[in-house]
């Protein structure tokens, strides 16, 4: 076994949130992802585990900012990889999002992007026939 396989079989983003009930309910609600796990505080839940499938990511209650306005823009994203890009946007758009359909990239990936409270870059995709990674 190579020092790449030894042990290593899961990657958990957590993504910093502003509300963490408001991106909770997104995440479960609309795009389906269930709770696998939380902490709680004095004030409720702080944290969370979020999971879909074989993808997990968690959810931290970011600390107030003094200036919210001033905070940058998250500067990473999250890609799904699905077995049918169409029918997450089927799925997502019964649930009343309202989403550009499916396009293919220029590397041959099917690719829904999804808003996200935050502002976090989250994309479902299915590879084409193309697609050679």
């Amino acid at each position: 076994m190579s020092q790449a396989e030894s042990g290593v079989y899961a990657l958990w983003p957590l993504l910093l949130v502003r509300d963490l009930d408001r991106s909770m309910e997104y995440y479960t609600r609309t795009l389906g992802f269930e709770l696998a796990g939380k902490a709680e505080g004095a004030t409720g839940i702080f944290w969370c585990r979020l999971r879909r499938g074989g993808a997990c990511l968690m959810l931290q209650q970011q600390d107030p900012a003094p200036e919210p306005s001033s905070a940058p823009a998250p500067s990473v994203g999250f890609y799904f990889v699905c077995e049918d890009v169409d029918e997450i946007f089927a799925e997502f758009c019964g649930k009343g999002l309202i989403l550009d359909p499916p396009s293919e990239a220029y590397y041959g990936m099917r690719q829904l992007f999804v808003p996200d409270p935050d502002g976090y870059s989250v994309v479902f995709e299915s590879p084409t026939e193309r697609w050679s990674g």
